[in-house]
Order: C-alpha cells, then sequence, then structure tokens
C-alpha cells in the first residue's frame, strides 16, 4: 500500500512542477493545487496506514497518529483557500492585462509570426 501511495504522491508533485512552468495563468493554478495534494498526501501517508484494526485505542502499536489527519484536514481548507484566491487574482489580471501569461509578455513565437520584419534599407 505504500508502495501505491508513494507512485501517487511522485505522480502528483511531477505534473503540479510540468503544470507550474507553464506560461499561462490557469495550468499554474492547476499545477500549486496538485503539489498541494501531492503534499496532504504525503501527510496523511506519514500518519501510518492502519487497516483491519479498531477505532479506538488498543495497544498503542496498533492504531494511526490522528496528528497527520488533523494536519492534513486544515491543510485541505488552506489549500482550497490559496486555490480560490488564486483564481481570483488570475482573472483580476486576464480582465486588467486582457493578457493571461504569468509574466505578461505574449510568447515570442506567436508576436514574431504576426510582425514584420524591420527593412534596414541596405
Amino acid at each position: 500500500m505504500e508502495l501505491v501511495f508513494a507512485l501517487v504522491i511522485g505522480a502528483l508533485t511531477a505534473s503540479g512542477v510540468y503544470l507550474l512552468l507553464r506560461a499561462r495563468t490557469f495550468p499554474v493554478v492547476v499545477g500549486l493545487t496538485l503539489i498541494s495534494y501531492g503534499v496532504n498526501l504525503f501527510l496523511f501517508s506519514s500518519g501510518r496506514l492502519a487497516t483491519g484494526a479498531q477505532p479506538v485505542l488498543g495497544t498503542t502499536s496498533n492504531y494511526s497518529d490522528p496528528l497527520p489527519q488533523a494536519l492534513v484536514l486544515t491543510a485541505i481548507v488552506i489549500g482550497f483557500a490559496m486555490t480560490a484566491f488564486l483564481v481570483v487574482l488570475a482573472l483580476r489580471s486576464l480582465a486588467d492585462h486582457e493578457d493571461d501569461h504569468v509574466d505578461g509578455h505574449q510568447d515570442v513565437h506567436a508576436s514574431s509570426a504576426t510582425e514584420k520584419p524591420e527593412e534596414t534599407g541596405k
């Protein structure tokens, strides 16, 4: 089970970093959200998964630690608020600049295809 969690955490983090490096704002927001999901899953899996154990404290070695679960619940709320703030910020940037690039500039390939090359008079 731990291998599945490790693979999912790695996939979420890798895809989040890939989307974080895009030039548009929406993939950046989705990338940050995926990274936050990966961190939440990492925190949750650090609390030891106990399947088939009784929910009440038995012996101290047979129950899962509740602290990572509480941290994950808090991180979910904070992640949702962060995602909502980033979406509003991206929409405001789109409305102000009429462009959704992260750095505020168009792609070099897109702008060079529409512009005519300058003549130097030689």
